[in-house]
């Protein structure tokens, strides 16, 4: 079965093929001619999805899938969420992002520093959507450690780690906790049963 993921981001669409396994052929947009951005308009995680999974759907009217992940941190009312990417300016600048969380929680002093990553994947199967999530608990660490992994990782303390960042881990043990992993392999067991 062909299916499309909505990324141009390699190390998800590497970690879905892995997930989804045999009896599945994956592509991303650049792969049919689709290499434009599709702008995330939406004001929640759900709304982006459905925006970049009707976008190519729209566009190939192929099986396809997209998600959309954020940082909820529940001592700033669950900021950054939906704007994660660009949390401190307009691009996907995480240091710069990671310095802002950082601050904004030198602001909270006493505050629980607990927070979850959040994904949410829509996927457009024979034209209905489904939707699936995962979500990753966790504490903010007061510095950056590790060199793993991308975005917040450097300072995101799972609670199945309570040593470790996830930049501290390897590639397998955080697929194997991750938010997206869990989103992913509830859409992959899915399609299994109703492919």
């Amino acid at each position: 079965m062909k299916i499309i993921f909505a990324t141009g981001n390699k190390g998800k669409l590497r970690e879905a093929a892995e997930i989804l396994g045999e009896g599945f052929t994956l592509m991303c947009p650049a792969d049919i001619g689709i290499t434009e951005d599709i702008e995330e308009t939406g004001e929640t995680l759900e709304e982006n999805s459905v925006i970049k999974a009707d976008y190519i759907h729209d566009r190939t009217g192929m099986d396809c899938f997209a998600d959309d992940t954020g940082l909820e941190v529940d001592a700033l009312g669950g900021a950054p969420g939906v704007h994660s990417a660009r949390y401190a300016t307009e691009g996907h600048d995480f240091d710069a992002n990671i310095d802002k969380l950082l601050a904004e929680l030198e602001k909270c002093p006493g505050e629980p520093r607990t927070a979850r990553f959040r994904s949410v994947v829509t996927l457009v199967f024979k034209g209905e959507r489904h939707f699936f999530e995962g979500t990753l608990e966790g504490v903010i660490a007061p510095a950056r450690r590790g060199g793993n992994g991308f975005g917040y990782d450097p300072v995101f303390i799972p609670d199945e780690f309570p040593e470790n960042t996830v930049a501290e881990l390897d590639d397998e043990t955080k697929n194997a906790i991750s938010h997206r992993g869990k989103a992913l392999r509830a859409m992959a067991e899915w399609l299994r049963e109703n492919a």
